[in-house]
């Protein structure tokens, strides 16, 4: 079993920046990818940015490149976000996910196996 638990949302206006973290705990050496997903009311999960947590590739959704940059810290079992220009369309949840076992896509929230509770991210104009 993995934990997650994300902290650093909140609000700011336009152009911002903020940066999430994720702290995994348990089983986290059986990690293979952690995901950052987010999703609006009414709307599908989408992930946003993925690493290889093996490999360190990262991954990342057309609508964030070159505004986010996701990283890890192996040795703390810890993922971070760095969200910067931040419009207000990128208002919503934002899910801290990991995966253990093999997977086929770098952002199939099916593909994986355990999620956080998520943080809240505001973005005014």
């Amino acid at each position: 079993q993995v934990q997650l638990v994300e902290s650093g949302g909140g609000s700011v206006q336009a152009g911002g920046s903020l940066r999430l973290s994720c702290t995994a705990s348990g089983n986290t050496d059986a990690i293979d990818f952690t995901g950052w997903f987010r999703q609006a009311p009414g709307k599908q999960r989408e992930c946003v940015a993925s690493v290889d947590t093996r490999g360190g590739r990262t991954y990342y959704a057309d609508i964030v490149q070159g505004r986010f940059t996701n990283s890890q810290d192996v040795a703390m079992a810890r993922v971070y976000v760095q969200m910067n220009s931040l419009k207000p369309e990128d208002t919503t949840m934002y899910f801290c996910a990991a995966r253990v076992g093999y997977g086929r896509t770098w952002n199939n929230p099916a593909e994986f196996n355990f999620w956080g509770r998520g943080t809240r991210v505001t973005v005014s104009s």
